[in-house]
């Protein structure tokens, strides 16, 4: 384990150095870290067995709600921005949940994919309100009262996006340790033996399921914020498609699978799209297959692998 939280550390620390060692990385991983949130809270449903082919709705959700605050209301500081999506989009998914967590499987990942259509067709026609097809203009937010460049921003938003990935990775982990990270694998496992031990499943799904759509809320606020523009695309269903894929990707054994999967999609597609822009798509089909047919357990798997490995060669070298 001690392996493990090395690694990440290092990985971590390497990311840190991103915007001074590669500066077109900082924006490919800021997109990535918020696409990362959101499929944690993808990957928090999986762990209850449950697919949500909706959740792009609460990213679009997220990110109307940060150009919403900055347009209407004039309030434009970043970590006012990200606390009030956060809490609007925790809102809408508690009350969307209380009625999806009711249904399993099949029926619960087409309805959250209807609902997410429906929210899309809004974010489209509604055009006095969310500028319809054209999206709207998210202007560049104050950081604590200071006004920055886009250029500083966007290096401030890259280490409050590091540094957010690092608190909710904690956090995450202490919650899966937690009565209800457990419960929420055992409705997978065994909901009826879950409800004999009197502990309802409506309920901690619905904790669960409010809980990832905040997650992809303030992942939708970064997004807005770092991109400058929302638009209804963000709530379509390929995204909540891409979420699914990040999730399962990344793996979902860890809080980090999801963030792996993202910054691995996001740099892989990059550098495809780099090297052969005419054949961009047939790169990642082929690097998602490997990585589905010989990594089951996704990226996370190779990890935690990896640093089982290297720890059980360190005790044998002691043994020796």
């Amino acid at each position: 384990m001690k392996i493990l939280y090395a690694l990440f550390v290092a990985a971590f620390a390497a990311l840190a150095i991103v915007p001074f060692a590669a500066p077109w990385l900082q924006f490919v991983l800021t997109i990535a870290i918020a696409k990362g949130f959101a499929a944690v809270g993808v990957a928090l449903l999986l762990r209850a067995g449950l697919i949500s082919i909706g959740h792009a709705m609460f990213y679009a959700a997220g990110a109307y709600t940060a150009a919403f605050i900055v347009l209407r209301s004039g309030i434009s500081d970043l970590f006012v921005l990200l606390i009030a999506s956060t809490l609007v989009t925790a809102v809408i998914g508690a009350l969307v949940g209380a009625y999806l967590v009711r249904y399993r499987a099949i029926f619960f990942a087409m309805l959250n994919l209807a609902v997410s259509m429906v929210f899309f067709a809004l974010l489209s026609k509604l055009y006095g309100i969310t500028g319809g097809t054209d999206g709207l203009r998210v202007p560049v937010p104050t950081v604590l009262g200071m006004t920055l460049t886009k250029a500083g921003f966007d290096i401030v938003l890259f280490y409050v996006a590091l540094a957010l990935m690092a608190i909710i990775a904690g956090l995450g982990v202490q919650f899966l340790k937690s009565p209800l990270g457990h419960a929420v694998g055992a409705i997978h496992t065994n909901e009826v033996r879950l409800e004999y031990l009197g502990v309802s499943a409506w309920t901690v799904l619905l904790i669960a399921y409010t809980i990832s759509a905040a997650l992809a809320g303030l992942g939708g606020a970064i997004a807005a914020v770092s991109i400058g523009h929302v638009l209804p695309e963000y709530a379509y269903w390929t995204e909540s498609g891409h979420l699914v894929l990040t999730a399962v990707l990344g793996g979902i054994g860890g809080v980090a699978g999801p963030f792996i999967g993202s910054i691995f999609l996001e740099i892989v597609h990059t550098v495809a799209v780099g090297v052969a822009h005419n054949a961009w798509n047939l790169i990642m089909g082929a690097t998602l297959l490997l990585v589905i047919f010989f990594l089951p357990q996704g990226l996370y798997g190779l990890v935690t692998k990896s640093a089982d490995k290297t720890s059980s060669a360190k005790l044998g070298e002691n043994k020796s």
